[in-house]
């Protein structure tokens, strides 16, 4: 099992670092006075990287983003009468459209379904590669990432942001600090107001939003997200990451020694010291000491420590260590996705290997798939007619003058299609049942599309003789038509057990 290093140490003491690894020349805190327990947090400066993975995150951001942004808006035709957005969470009808699947309130093992796929798929995920859903996905990594380039497109990069905070206050200091909250609030708004978007029609929504005729609670969690993005991807940060998500601390049950990380090769960087031109490598590392692997990450942590806490698995040290590299022609890859195994496989002269098949990716993955095919065939096979029987238990039976017995129910019919059914209503299992429906003559039951309607059925038996003081029926719809049925188990009353 790889093991996470938690590099908040406690004052006075000391991590071990992994082999071969030399510890940061930074003295330790110590505990001469009560203040040093409340140091307070330094500012992280990320620097720019530049490479192969700051061009893939680069990537992840926009189309994530323009996913998150977009879907509100594409349409999906549902027929007339139905809601032609996409994706729509109608708390007011109770639907979840996602284009051609609707999801009812009885449906929600679906919902259930999707939640333990993307579990599982983050547990795979994370066994094959680490923590590349934080590095990439995650809401709080693609709007930190965002917000950190509108800061250094208004205030420079490292050394310039640096520089400015340190400077008294100026004009051309206001300017630029004043630039950068407000772009950061007009994306905050944006991700508030587009999130709201899934809940009601987005065209509707946003003329209404601008125009003061929206819902109340619409302005109340647009509000609420608003605030919440630009204070986590604006302050807080990496914060959020080391002290508020609990991943970190679930992954090191997910990975092992055999797991790709963002990983420092110690084997070949080992020991470290600064680059001389001209001078030679023999009986030195390729690490040249200049922590550019530092100065690019976005949590501010040593990489050459090992794997710790904090790291989100973005990569961007690899992006900043190739650089370094190809500079002092040295092969890249000092910092790279690799095994803890491969590093002291080649300590020991073995060759490395890559294992993705290994039995919790298996577990993992066969799980998943599992999971996938039920849902899948649960879709398949799904019904658009379903119906719930309610029996009447006050009175429990009543008992006719001509000495028959007669139970009342309430029968919900849900009609998933998007066209008006007629339903033929029948009992099944009992000698003689007479059935009759609230407010009609017949038996034939009329249902608009896509929507659940209750129905108020008495149901009179006169042969008592054939049929026990409980007995089970089926009651049954059928739908000339297009041929569906559905039916529920019931019970028929026809006097006191006791």
């Amino acid at each position: 099992m790889t093991t996470l290093i938690d590099n908040r140490q406690e004052p006075g003491k000391r991590t071990e670092a992994a082999p071969g690894v030399k510890r940061s020349r930074a003295p330790n805190p110590t505990p001469s006075t009560p203040a040093s327990l409340y140091k307070k947090r330094e500012p992280i400066y990320p620097k720019l990287a530049h490479g192969f993975f700051r061009n893939l995150k680069w990537v992840a951001l926009i189309v994530l983003l323009g996913i998150y942004y977009i879907v509100p808006w594409i349409r999906w035709d549902r027929g007339p009468g139905q809601p032609d957005q996409a994706v729509l969470i109608d708390f007011e009808n109770a639907r979840f459209y996602f284009f051609f699947i609707e999801i009812w309130p009885q449906e929600v093992y679906y919902i259930t379904g999707l939640l333990i796929l993307a579990a599982l798929g983050l547990f795979l995920a994370t066994a094959l590669f680490g923590r590349v859903w934080c590095g990439y996905a995650c809401p709080q990594t693609i709007w930190t990432d965002l917000f950190i380039h509108v800061e250094r497109f208004f205030e420079g990069d490292r050394n310039a942001r640096i520089k400015l905070d340190k400077a008294p206050w100026s004009l051309s200091k206001i300017y630029k600090k004043t630039a950068k909250h407000l772009i950061w609030i007009v994306i905050a708004a944006a991700t508030g107001g587009a999130w709201i978007l899934y809940f009601h029609d987005a065209p509707t929504l946003a003329r209404d939003f601008f125009t003061g005729h929206a819902p109340a609670t619409s302005y109340i969690f647009a509000a609420m997200l608003t605030f919440t993005t630009y204070s986590l991807a604006g302050f807080m940060r990496e914060q959020v990451c080391t002290y508020m998500c609990p991943w970190p601390r679930i992954q090191a049950a997910m990975i092992d020694e055999e797991a790709l990380n963002v990983t420092y090769r110690y084997d070949r960087g080992e020991p470290r010291g600064a680059h001389k031109k001209g001078a030679t490598w023999e009986g030195r590392g390729d690490c040249i000491d200049c922590r550019q692997c530092v100065a690019v990450c976005p949590v501010g942590i040593d990489i050459r420590d090992g794997l710790q806490l904090e790291c989100i698995g973005c990569a961007l040290c690899i992006d900043a260590c190739n650089e370094i590299m190809v500079k002092i022609d040295r092969p890249k890859g000092l910092i790279a996705y690799d095994t803890d195994d491969n590093v002291v496989r080649r300590m020991n002269g073995q060759k490395p290997r890559l294992r993705l098949i290994r039995s919790r990716t298996v577990i993992y993955a066969v799980l998943f798939a599992a999971v996938g095919l039920i849902m899948l065939s649960a879709l398949i096979g799904r019904s658009t007619l379903d119906m719930n029987v309610l029996r009447d238990r006050q009175p429990n039976f009543v008992l006719m003058s001509d000495g028959s017995v007669q139970n009342g129910y309430t029968i919900k019919v849900l009609n998933k299609a998007t066209f008006e059914r007629s339903l033929v209503l029948s009992a099944e299992g009992l000698p003689s049942p007479s059935i009759r429906v609230a407010g009609q003559t017949g038996l034939i039951l009329n249902v608009p599309a896509d929507e659940a309607v209750d129905f108020r059925v008495t149901l009179v038996e006169d042969d008592l003789d054939l049929i026990d003081t409980r007995s089970e029926f089926v009651f049954r719809l059928s739908d000339p038509d297009v041929g569906d049925a559905a039916s529920r188990n019931a019970v028929f009353v026809a006097g006191d057990s006791n």
